[in-house]
């Protein structure tokens, strides 16, 4: 019989596989997808926060007892005690409704399937290690400041680390660069499998990679070899959380188990890119990561690579408190595989075609066109037999696929194809068959394929494939990667924090994998941020994670957008910007906060007070960076407001407004001097600032901005970014798909719909389900069941905290009742007896006030009787 689970993203309904044409009141088995894994977070702090292993395991003890006479059935998974309290299980409907009533129950939540933050088929831009490095101000701290990263260790939760690549140290253990870490999932594991054999974890000490990911994650941190990483001596600690077989999901829990090892192995940063987008910073994994960092260890993660699916859309764990969230920037340049072409042995860098064979690293082969620069259906009929024969076909994009241009060229006779963009920048083909593609197929952009274009009507050119290198200008640089999620986080906090470069960037892979690649997303944005940190920490060893991000956000530069409206780019899209760790090296002055999460303004403007202050852990080598003796002047800051473009109303769709805020300071400059030229108070400032938002009828809600201070001695400008919501953020619209809530009943066939109210015998899966699509993500949801007969509540059948949105406008969470109801956590659970009855459902909107009746939304059921046999 097919199981079914209670509670928010158990059970996801996706409406993308329905045609428009389908009824609301039908939803097929085909859309959905489940999972039986929940976190049960007990009620003590976990022992970082002091509480002793005794008391928790006592706790875990007087869990398991309450379980047993409540009659709940459930299988432990396993337990977290260092970084989060609680325990992993698997239960079905009415188990996991009993969990909730137990005494010592703090909540419950599913457990997550992560996806690596990596863009899989990136329609854009490849960008370049090399000159990503240039990008954040990494050669200059390696170069002009002489860091590397010596003396720091950064943990990477990933697929493992191939450390026989010679660039990342060639061996594991003591001795060796990756000597810490441990594989805790084995080959085989499979996330997406309910089958708990398949996700039980087969865990070795080894953290081998058999990915890539983790791989190239780490050498964009720290590779040493064949190219250089941001901290090329740092030391590794890999934690392998992935299997293998191309699988991209592993689960919250093997996280939050790896994160816990970091700590143990005492790793000074730790990088996680990966994330479940939409969640809140209350999630269990988000929380884990935050007392993580609350007891010295940076944690960077991605923010997510949902940028296709709107705002509030980052992930988790980057969502978490004070765990710095990483967005993606396009790169100034890409640095891929090169071809030569006659007659002056031009360069041209190319992407390889996924679906035909890797092309070759030399041969000759005269080129021909099959089209020109005009041509929108180019290749897309077949071509007359023999006419390419020997020869490399220049096909340019439009009209049919890839794999139908390049099987034309094939059987007319090509042994290779160039394909060329029809517009500006790169294209990463793919022409997987059928039907089969057996010779050679690389893209290059429109500008190198009207190159070849234009010499080829002037007479014969010949390629040669080469084993070189080719880099070449990126269309997009320095512009936000159309992949990296919006922010801000649910609760409005202040999300991404920083961008750096991602899109598709060159670094390490296993050496089985050819030993370099290109991987894309803001999974290789995070590493740059995570090697910066470990530059940091070298240059300012005493320096805490606060410290730490307070320098990163006020040396960000904040960048443009393209296209109309012209202006930077939402703060809740690139954060404080791009990372120049150079310069947070060597900044004198800190200003804290470093970064203002306004919250929601509803009518007038809002005050924040900010501090800048000299640095005085780290005077000499301050002195010596930039050049500062004992006898400088004080320094004068002057005071100043970058805007930033702000976005409209609709989530899942952004609208750019260049409606903005307006900022006053209580005084236009502050004057700064070291205390040791006998200024005690003169060592720091306060600053009150003033943000007004722009006005609400013009439809901007979340906007934002940068405030400035400007140095007189010629130092980098320090920015503080604040972002911030126009109006009442209660006001968006939680219900809004016409049809939803609604009662449904499973039937053989899918979900039908019981608009009249049904009868059900509450045993297997004859039990009654809810579909609701959540506009917007909610603070808190409850299904309070009533008696029809006498109007008495029986309590609740479900009510959940922090839940996410749905990923896109017509999607739907399903939620389901199977006849129990309990009353408060640590209460009873009890069994509704044989009647009717009614649930309303009800949510809290987000940061709404539970006295407040206008700030939930209500749906009332039809009648559901009870006719137990």
């Amino acid at each position: 019989m097919r199981k079914l689970f209670v509670g928010i993203g158990t059970v996801i309904v996706s409406m993308a596989m329905m045609s428009h044409a389908q009824s609301p009141q039908s939803i097929p088995l085909s859309g959905t997808e489940t999972t039986d894994l929940w976190f049960v977070e007990l009620s003590g702090e976990p022992t970082i926060e002091g509480t002793s292993l005794a008391s928790l395991e006592r706790e875990e003890s007087a869990f398991h007892a309450a379980a047993t006479a409540a009659g709940a059935r459930y299988t432990e998974k396993q337990h977290f005690r260092d970084l989060w309290n609680g325990l992993t299980v698997r239960a079905a409907a009415g188990d996991v409704a009993r969990l909730r009533g137990l005494p010592g129950v703090q909540g419950v939540y599913p457990v997550g399937k992560v996806k690596l933050s990596q863009q899989e088929d990136p329609p854009g831009n490849v960008p370049d290690l090399i000159t990503a490095l240039a990008m954040t101000g990494a050669d200059i701290a390696q170069s002009e400041l002489g860091l590397t990263g010596r003396g720091v260790h950064v943990g990477v939760i990933d697929t493992g680390i191939d450390f026989d690549h010679p660039d990342l140290g060639g061996c594991f253990g003591d001795g060796c660069r990756v000597d810490k870490g441990f594989d805790l999932v084995g080959d085989a594991f499979d996330s997406s499998s309910d089958d708990p054999a398949a996700n039980t974890p087969m865990p070795d000490p080894i953290p081998d990679d058999c990915g890539g990911h983790g791989t190239h994650v780490a050498g964009i941190i720290g590779a040493n070899g064949g190219i250089k990483g941001v901290a090329p001596g740092v030391k590794f600690g890999a934690y392998r959380v992935f299997g293998c077989g191309g699988l991209a999901t592993t689960s919250d829990d093997v996280i939050m188990a790896a994160l816990e090892l970091a700590r143990r192995d005492r790793m000074d940063v730790v990088n996680l890119s990966l994330g479940s987008g939409r969640l809140w910073p209350q999630s269990p994994l988000a929380k884990a990561a935050s007392r993580l960092v609350n007891h010295g260890v940076v944690v960077v993660a991605a923010a997510g690579n949902d940028g296709s699916i709107g705002l509030y859309a980052a992930s988790s764990p980057s969502v978490g408190k004070d765990v710095i969230s990483v967005a993606s920037f396009d790169n100034t340049h890409t640095n891929l595989n090169a071809l030569s072409i006659s007659p002056d042995d031009t360069k041209i860098g190319y992407i390889a075609a996924t679906g035909a064979p890797v092309p070759p690293t030399s041969g000759s082969f005269p080129m021909v066109r099959t089209g020109t620069t005009t041509t929108a259906n180019d290749a897309c009929n077949p071509l007359p037999a023999g006419s390419l024969t020997g020869r490399i076909a220049l096909i340019r994009r439009g009209t049919c696929s890839f794999n139908q241009k390049s099987f034309n060229a094939q059987s007319a006779g090509a042994v290779g194809v160039v394909l060329y963009n029809n517009v500006a920048g790169f294209v990463s083909p793919t022409v997987a068959g059928p039907p089969a593609i057996t010779i050679p197929v690389v893209a290059v952009t429109a500008a190198r394929g009207a190159l070849i274009d234009g010499r080829l009507a002037s007479g014969a050119v010949i390629l040669t494939w080469t084993n070189q290198l080719a880099s070449e200008p990126n269309a997009t640089a320095n512009l936000i990667s159309g992949f990296s999620s919006y922010g801000a986080a649910p609760d409005l906090s202040f999300k991404p924090d920083i961008g750096a470069p991602g899109g598709l960037v060159r670094s390490t892979l296993p050496l089985e994998q050819g030993g370099y690649g290109v991987l894309s997303g803001t999974s290789m944005a995070s590493p740059h941020v995570a090697g910066a940190v470990a530059l940091l920490l070298e240059a300012r060893p005493h320096a805490d994670p606060k410290e730490v991000e307070q320098r990163l956000q006020n040396s960000a530069r904040p960048h443009l957008r393209s296209g109309n409206p012209a202006g930077l780019d939402n703060v809740h899209r690139q954060g404080a910007g791009m990372l120049q760790i150079n310069d947070a090296v060597t900044a004198d002055a800190i200003v804290s906060p470093s970064s203002l999460a306004l919250g929601e303004i509803e009518s007038g403007s809002v005050t924040k007070t900010l501090r800048i202050s000299l640095d005085d852990g780290d005077r000499h080598d301050r002195g010596r960076r930039r050049g500062r003796g004992d006898d400088d002047p004080p320094v004068i800051y002057t005071l100043g407001h970058q805007p930033a473009l702000a976005t409209g109303e609709n989530t899942f769709t952004p609208t750019f407004l260049a409606s903005f805020a307006t900022v006053t300071f209580d005084q236009p400059t502050v004057t700064l001097a070291d205390r040791h030229h006998g200024h005690d108070d003169d060592g720091d400032a306060a600053i009150n600032v003033t943000i007004t938002p722009p006005p609400q009828a013009g439809g901007a809600r979340l906007f934002g901005g940068y405030i400035t201070l400007t140095p007189s001695d010629g130092g980098s400008v320090l920015r503080v970014p604040y972002t911030g919501y126009n109006g009442d953020y209660q006001q968006i619209q939680v219900f809004t798909r016409a049809g939803f809530p609604q009662l449904f009943k499973l039937t053989p066939t899918g979900f039908v719909a019981q608009p009249g109210g049904a009868t059900f015998t509450m045993t297997g899966d004859d039990i009654a389900f809810f579909l609701v699509h959540l506009n917007h993500q909610v603070a808190n949801l409850k299904m309070e069941v009533f008696d029809v007969a006498t109007g008495k509540s029986l309590n609740f059948a479900d009510d959940e905290d922090f839940l996410p949105r749905n990923s896109s406008a017509t999607g739907l969470f399903l939620f389901a009742w199977d006849g129990t109801t309990f009353k408060k956590q640590g209460g009873k659970t009890r069994v509704a007896p044989n009647g009717t009855y009614r649930i309303e459902l009800s949510v809290l909107k987000a940061l709404g006030d539970p006295r407040n009746p206008a700030h939930f939304e209500r749906f009332t059921s039809p009648n559901i009787t009870i006719a137990r046999p």
